[in-house]
């Protein structure tokens, strides 16, 4: 874990080119401490986490990424995706004012707070473990690896996904 915050995206720049970069620094954090991420996971009640990463004994773990305070704020969509993960972290880029994080809508008590830039990320506020259902951790580890699949197929043979199913 880092020291001190990494440097900031906020001031300036893209968007999305920021998302990318706390994106790229979260996954690299995560690797470090074993566990295997992939983006834009979409969820069996119609919503899309913007990372999804699983630890080696099976924990769940959702990013949700945020580079502007207007993003934090109009998302209302976030509660849904807690039934589908053991913990729930934001993640924001250096620069980014934390304090909204802190009232009782964003649930302080149950998520984390990761802040990142395209190098590295830190864990400035862990998230409370609230441990799925083992159904649902079946169902939700079951729908990671196959996405995963997919996707290492779709790298390797992109014209395989085309073919019919049975």
């Amino acid at each position: 874990m880092l020291d001190t915050a990494p440097a900031s995206c906020v001031d300036g720049g893209d968007p999305a080119l920021c998302a990318a970069d706390v994106a790229r620094g979260v996954t690299r954090m995560l690797l470090r401490h074993d566990l295997v991420a992939i983006l834009e996971v979409p969820l069996d009640n119609g919503r899309r986490a913007d990372m999804m990463a699983i630890d080696a004994r099976g924990g769940i773990v959702i990013v949700e990424i945020k580079v502007s305070r207007a993003d934090l704020m109009g998302d209302g969509k976030w509660p849904d995706y807690l039934g589908h993960a053991d913990r729930y972290f934001w993640a924001v880029p250096a620069g980014f004012d934390l304090s909204p994080l802190e009232s009782p809508a964003f649930l302080p008590e149950r998520t984390g707070i990761i802040v990142a830039d395209r190098y590295d990320a830190a864990i400035v506020r862990q998230a409370h473990t609230q441990a799925l259902a083992a159904p649902v951790r079946k169902r939700c580890t079951l729908a990671f690896a196959r996405r995963a699949a997919r996707r290492i197929t779709a790298l390797t043979d992109p014209e395989a996904l085309a073919l019919p199913l049975g």
